[in-house]
């Protein structure tokens, strides 16, 4: 099944080129209060949403897909988790070109060395949401990643059991602006975190370590690779995050980038795509700058 959230946090099911509102199986989750769970509700109660769908989708309203505004399909994640240089392709090219980091040590070290590393909540949108160049003066590039969501509390999991704990996956964008600050801090900027067009569920993905991924700006094929070109597939990476940390239903992970990584400019539509999983496409824009009279304002506020 596809799940997908669009316009005003309504839930769809996608089918071909359409989504089905199936907002109603919402009403399952059960009511919380102050101090809420770390979980995201959705993603927690997955199999009684589901089932609520299957008794709605005969009665539910269709819509284009093109018409709607999608957003990222988990709405509330505790954690979003990073992996990095985890395809040896992508470390080669950090390794032969500086600008791609300015710590030399980072450029060598390997997934294995280097850990994980954790992003923003604040970083996470939707494929309809642009990707604004908050920094117009650094350069700041694309990488399109498999993106899976953790669906069970996760702690100390051997690999042989992780995909277990896997409640789907989705296409995603980690924007990255370059430079010489620690990575999670260069990664977070509003809006880097792009997830989407909907998660797949883990039963319609059983080989995550075998998927074809590509990703072109303004038509151009930038990056193209294969999921089974990780070096730390999703069972390892859930082995590795969940032995420094618990993993909580609606935690997102990327998976990491393969090489082609490049500048976006202004006016760029991103294209890209997983196999079995679907396509994003991402307009990049420049930030608003605050004008003279709200500067003005904003002092007179203080």
């Amino acid at each position: 099944m596809k799940l997908c959230r669009f316009d005003d946090d309504r839930l769809g099911v996608a089918v071909g080129s359409s989504v089905f509102d199936v907002t109603p199986a919402l009403d399952v989750l059960p009511a919380s209060r102050y101090p809420f769970p770390r979980d995201d509700a959705l993603i927690a109660n997955l199999p009684a949403v589901v089932a609520r769908i299957s008794t709605l989708f005969s009665s539910a309203v269709s819509r284009p897909l093109s018409d709607v505004r999608l957003l990222s399909p988990v709405a509330n994640p505790g954690k979003i988790v990073a992996a990095p240089v985890n395809y040896q392709t992508h470390l080669d090219e950090v390794r032969a070109d500086p600008a791609l980091h300015q710590d030399s040590s980072a450029r060598t070290n390997t997934i294995r060395t280097a850990g994980l590393f954790l992003k923003a909540t604040s970083s996470l949108a939707g494929p309809s949401e642009s990707v604004v160049l908050h920094k117009p003066d650094r350069r700041t590039d694309h990488e399109v990643e498999l993106v899976f969501v953790i669906g069970r509390r996760a702690r100390h999991v051997p690999r042989s059991e992780a995909l277990a704990y896997v409640a789907g996956y989705s296409v995603g964008l980690d924007v990255t602006v370059r430079g010489p600050e620690e990575r999670s801090f260069r990664k977070s900027p509003d809006g880097y975190s792009v997830v989407g067009p909907w998660l797949v569920t883990a039963d319609e993905i059983p080989d995550p370590g075998n998927l074809g991924l590509r990703l072109a700006v303004n038509g151009q094929v930038r990056q193209q690779s294969n999921t089974s070109r990780m070096i730390l597939g999703v069972a390892e990476l859930v082995e590795f995050a969940s032995s420094f940390y618990t993993l909580h239903p609606g935690d997102i992970v990327f998976t990491g980038t393969p090489d082609g990584v490049g500048p976006l400019a202004p006016g760029d539509r991103m294209v890209a795509t997983i196999d079995g999983i679907g396509t994003i496409e991402v307009d990049v824009r420049a930030a608003e700058r605050p004008t003279p009279q709200s500067l003005s304002g904003m002092a007179a506020g203080f």
